[in-house]
Order: C-alpha cells, then sequence, then structure tokens
C-alpha cells in the first residue's frame, strides 16, 4: 500500500528525459545560483556510470577540462538540472566506464576503441612451414660532399 502512495506522489516529480545509456556524450544545462542571479552552466562530456532507479538515478559525467579531469555526479530528475542534450551515442560493453580515469590525452575520450586496452605485446612465433628470410647484403655508395 505504501508503494502506490509513494508512486503518485513521485509520479509529479517525473521530467521527460532523454534515455541515457552508458558511453553517451551529453551536454547538460545546470542551473547555478550565485547570490541573488540565476545562470544557466553547460557541463559536456561523457556518462561513466549510471546509478539507480526511478527518482533516485543519478548519472556521472566525465570532462577534461585544461588538462584535469572534472567529474559530476547529478540526479536525472534534480530540478537543478534545466536540459540535457544527447550528442553522440556511444558504443561500449561495459557498464562502468572508470578505466577511462587512468587515461591522458584525447584517449580519455575515445570509447569505441575498448579492445586497445587489452591487447598484449606477444612475440611472434614462425608458424610451421614459413621460412624466415634473411635480408640481402646491400652495398651503399658513400655521398660525396663535394657534389
Amino acid at each position: 500500500m505504501d508503494n502506490k502512495i509513494l508512486e503518485t506522489i513521485e509520479k509529479d516529480q517525473y521530467k521527460k528525459r532523454p534515455d541515457i545509456k552508458v558511453g553517451d556524450i551529453v551536454k547538460m544545462y545546470l542551473k547555478i545560483k550565485e547570490g541573488s542571479k540565476e545562470r544557466v552552466q553547460v557541463f559536456e562530456g561523457i556518462v561513466i556510470g549510471v546509478k539507480g532507479v526511478g527518482l533516485a538515478k543519478t548519472i556521472t559525467v566525465r570532462k577534461i577540462s585544461y588538462g584535469v579531469g572534472v567529474e559530476k555526479i547529478i540526479p536525472l530528475y534534480s530540478t537543478m538540472l534545466e536540459k540535457v542534450e544527447i550528442i553522440k551515442r556511444g558504443d561500449v560493453r561495459k557498464s562502468k566506464l572508470y578505466f577511462l580515469r587512468g587515461r591522458v590525452g584525447r584517449m580519455a575520450l575515445k570509447v569505441s576503441n575498448l579492445k586497445d586496452m587489452y591487447e598484449t605485446d606477444e612475440l611472434e612465433v614462425p608458424v610451421e612451414g614459413e621460412q624466415e628470410v634473411e635480408a640481402e647484403d646491400v652495398e651503399v655508395a658513400p655521398k660525396d660532399s663535394n657534389e
């Protein structure tokens, strides 16, 4: 019975938001109060995590600002969040992209190329039947400094 009461109360609190998934690049318009003034600040970054259900749903957005990683955890249905736009859809296979915290530069923003992280440097072993070819000795004529 308490569930029905909570559902009716929560129904009024829901706002229209796009379906945000991990790996998306989003632009969030946040309301900032400074004294008596109120302004809108844009925060654009990549969604590295989504937690919670219903009104308690939060998203973690990360961006690189002047070489420093900045993360914001924002409730999706907060009154502080005016609008959310999805700039690009990400194609990821993980539910949390916390490995991006260890990356630097442009690699900190790339999510579609996950297999690079797991590749290991293995020595190449020749397959049976293949023969190794040695480089032929080639003589190089010395350059004349007069020309």
